[in-house]
């Protein structure tokens, strides 16, 4: 009896490592495939994304909506309104306009990476004298330079910024997911093969 429940508390991790593998490699695929889309087509990716940033935009007004009838302070609640009435007028000028919503979303990504290059040379700064310091120089010189590149050619870089980066972080994800899928199943093909 004992050996038979120690035996099926041992086959149930191993199904679940065998699943989570293939899980793993599924949605890696899918990843690396959306991302090389996203890169080929960098337009069309920058409009999904501004599309989605434009549906986010409104379902976040409707919270702020939501929060304003449930509060109890009027001035509060005021404020909530305020802030739900922008948001949601933010998000339908996005989907009325993706364009135009992509040109702003690529000049708020240069902003972005601006600043983030501005912090990472502080960071550097600050630990310039540790062992590895280098690298935050290094990510801030590349940051920094995307950030001009992009501020620069703006309102042309619109057209592959957003659409390039989201397609190269979905391709990086894919790896990783690919990498991590290959582990767990080597791992229970490992457990296997000890007779597990």
């Amino acid at each position: 009896m004992a050996t038979s429940s120690s035996s099926r508390a041992v086959r149930e991790p191993l199904r679940f490592a065998s699943s989570a593998g293939a899980w793993f490699l599924a949605t890696g695929f899918a990843f690396v495939g959306l991302g090389t889309i996203a890169i080929a087509a960098p337009v069309v990716a920058g409009l999904a994304v501004a599309v989605l940033v434009g549906w986010l935009l409104i379902a976040g007004g409707l919270m702020h909506g939501v929060k304003a009838l449930r509060g109890e302070d009027v001035a509060r609640a005021a404020w909530q309104a305020i802030a739900g009435l922008f948001d949601v007028i933010a998000g339908l000028y996005f989907l009325a306009h993706p364009l135009i919503a992509l040109g702003t979303l690529t000049l708020v990504l240069a902003a972005v990476f601006l600043m983030e290059a501005v912090m990472d040379l502080m960071a550097w700064f600050a630990t310039r004298d540790d062992a590895g310091s280098g690298w935050p120089l290094a990510e801030a010189l590349v940051t920094g330079l995307l950030g001009v590149m992009i501020w620069q050619q703006w309102p042309s870089s619109s057209t592959w910024a957003l659409g390039s980066l989201v397609g190269l972080n979905l391709m990086v994800d894919g790896v990783s997911q690919l990498m991590l899928g290959a582990t767990w199943k080597r791992r229970f093909r490992w457990q296997r093969s000890l007779g597990c």
